[in-house]
């Protein structure tokens, strides 16, 4: 299994999720400045040009909510998502997609300052915390004591806000920040 990875860029994210599968994996780094990521060679494999990409034999995967869905799913014994036949399997899956359609683009808006009006398709930062709040209830995790790829998706998006000195936030938020950072595999960046 390959992660075509670059320390600066979302490919932790998928870095993360291998390493709390435990999977055994190589890192093919990726220079920006010297634009491999734009390689005809690369672009076979990721035709936006972006990182992460996962090759997993004949698999060729790429986007984290791709990456991280494919990853939980092939190694079960990690515990990172409900079977594909158990009830929170529904609501699993939304969170996943939602940390990419709705958490991250509203995100990235509140930190460059960007109103976020409704033909965007995606809400507010303030109103995607607020579901975050509220999926995560009273548990340390979104699944309660269970830690799923849907906080390394969802949680990583708080990671990198602090990481990008976004204003302290929520406490609640903040709190599940310091517990995902407490994880050995948490995610790292550089």
């Amino acid at each position: 299994m390959k992660l075509y990875y670059n320390p600066r860029s979302r490919a932790t994210i998928a870095k993360w999720m291998l390493d709390e599968c435990g999977a055994d994996y190589e890192l093919v780094p990726l220079d920006f400045e010297r634009r491999e990521h734009k390689s005809p060679a690369y672009l076979k494999i990721n035709p936006a040009g972006k990182v992460p990409a996962l090759v997993d034999g004949e698999a060729r995967l790429f986007e984290n909510a791709a990456i991280g869905l494919y990853l939980a799913d092939r190694y079960p014994a990690a515990r990172l998502a409900p079977a594909p036949d158990a009830p929170e399997r529904g609501r699993y899956l939304s969170l996943m997609v939602f940390s990419t359609s709705q958490l991250e683009p509203s995100m990235g808006d509140a930190l460059l300052k960007l109103e976020t009006p409704p033909p965007r398709g995606w809400n507010d930062f303030d109103i995607t915390q607020d579901v975050v709040e509220q999926e995560l209830g009273d548990g340390p995790y979104l699944f309660g004591d269970w830690f799923t790829a849907a906080d390394v998706l969802v949680g990583s998006m708080f990671i990198w806000k602090r990481m990008w000195g976004g204003a302290p936030g929520r406490p609640k938020l903040e709190a599940y920040v310091d517990r995902l950072l407490q994880r050995p595999h948490a995610l790292r960046m550089g």
